[in-house]
C-alpha cells in the first residue's frame, strides 16, 4: 500500500467520523447515542481490550533471558557495571524502566545513519525525542485537565495544573500551552512520516490513523474553546451523569462537541488493537523488564528436553567402508 493510499485510507476514515458526528450531533434524536451511546460503548471496548492485550501477553512464556542491553555488564569488580543500561538488580531494572517511561531514554539515544560521500555517517537524532515527549506530556496533561468535568469538587491538584498551564494567558478565554504543544507535536509527527524517505516507505494506514485522529481532537478541541463556543454548564452535566453512570441528555450542547467525543470514543475504542498498546507493552517487555545476569547464574530453558544427538563416532561407525573406499581418513581403522 503507497503512501498516498495508506494517508487518504486515514484521512478518509477521520473525515467520515467527523462528518457522521456533525450531521448526528445536530439531530436531538440522535445525541443521546453520540454523546451517551458510543462513549459508554468506547470505554467498553477499550477496558476490555486493554486486559486482554496485557493478560494476553503476560500468559506468554519466557524462557529465555534476553534483556536488550547496550553497556557494559557486570563481570569482574574492577571493571565498572554501567547499572542502567545492563541492569544485573531488580532495583537497576526499576531505574531502567522509570527512565524509559518518563523520559523515553532509549528514544533520547537514537541515532540516525545517512550516506555521505560514499561512507555512512551516524548522527544524533533529537528531534524526534523532543517531539514525541512533548506529545505524550501533552496528552497526558490535557487527559488530567480534563478530569475537572468529570469531578465536583475539583480537587486542588487539577485546579493548580489548570493555573500553571494557562500561565501565559492571552486575553479570554486561557490560552493552554499543552494545546498548542500536542498539535504542533503530533504535526511534526505526521509531517515526518511523510517527508523523510525511510519513514514514508515503513508507514502504513494504522502508523497515519492514530496521528490524524489525536489531531483531529485537538483541532476540534481548540475549535470549541475559541471559535465555535458550546455550552459548558450543560457539557458538565453530561460529563458528571456519565461518571456517576446516571447519564442525562442535556439540549444546545453544540454539534462540534459530539465531533470531539466522536474522536476520543474512536481513539479509546482503536487503542487496544492498534500500535498504541506499546503504552502497556513496554511494561512486559522481556528486552526491558529483566535483569543482565547471563554470566553471574546459569539460566536453564525450563523447556529444555533429552535431544537424541549423533555423534562423529557414530557416524564413522556407520559409514568407515565408504570413507575408505571414497578415500576420506577415518580415525579408527
Amino acid at each position: 500500500m503507497g503512501v498516498k493510499v495508506s494517508l487518504g485510507v486515514s484521512l478518509g476514515a477521520v473525515l467520515v467520523i467527523v462528518v457522521v458526528a456533525l450531521v448526528g450531533g445536530g439531530v436531538s434524536a440522535l445525541q443521546p447515542v453520540f454523546g451517551i451511546f458510543v462513549p459508554y460503548a468506547a470505554f467498553a471496548i477499550f477496558l476490555v481490550g486493554f486486559i486482554y492485550r496485557v493478560v494476553d501477553w503476560g500468559r506468554s512464556p519466557v524462557p529465555y533471558r534476553i534483556p536488550t542491553t547496550c553497556g557494559q555488564q557486570k563481570t569482574l569488580p574492577w571493571i565498572k557495571q554501567n547499572k542502567i543500561e545492563c541492569p544485573s538488580s531488580t532495583l537497576g531494572v526499576i531505574g531502567r524502566m522509570i527512565l524509559e517511561v518518563f523520559a523515553f531514554r532509549s528514544l533520547f539515544r537514537h541515532t540516525k545513519a545517512e550516506m555521505a560521500s560514499g561512507n555512512i555517517v551516524y548522527g544524533g537524532s533529537k528531534w524526534i525525542w523532543l517531539g514525541a515527549l512533548a506529545f505524550h506530556y501533552s496528552f497526558l496533561i490535557i487527559a488530567v485537565r480534563h478530569l475537572r468535568l468529570f469531578l465536583e469538587p475539583v480537587p486542588f491538584l487539577i485546579n493548580g495544573m489548570d493555573l500553571v498551564d494557562g500561565m501565559f494567558q492571552i486575553g479570554a478565554p486561557t490560552l493552554y500551552l499543552t494545546d498548542l504543544l500536542l498539535i504542533g507535536a503530533v504535526s511534526y509527527l505526521l509531517v515526518r512520516r511523510l517527508i523523510v524517505p525511510k519513514m514514508r516507505y515503513i508507514s502504513l494506514a494504522n502508523d497515519y490513523f492514530p496521528l490524524l485522529l489525536i489531531l483531529g481532537i485537538g483541532i476540534s478541541g481548540v475549535l470549541m474553546r475559541f471559535f465555535i463556543r458550546v455550552d459548558i454548564v450543560s457539557v458538565k452535566e453530561l460529563t458528571m451523569g456519565l461518571a456517576t453512570l446516571h447519564p442525562v441528555m442535556p439540549e444546545g450542547i453544540g454539534a462540534i462537541f459530539f465531533v470531539h467525543v466522536a474522536l476520543i470514543s474512536t481513539l479509546f475504542a482503536y487503542f487496544p488493537f492498534s500500535k498504541l498498546m506499546h503504552a502497556g507493552g513496554v511494561f512486559l517487555s522481556p528486552g526491558r523488564n529483566l535483569a543482565n545476569t547471563n554470566r553471574a547464574k546459569m539460566h536453564v530453558n525450563p523447556w529444555e528436553y533429552p535431544v537424541k544427538i549423533h555423534p562423529y563416532e557414530d557416524y564413522e561407525n556407520e559409514f568407515r567402508e565408504k570413507m575408505k573406499e571414497a578415500g576420506i581418513p577415518v580415525e579408527r581403522e
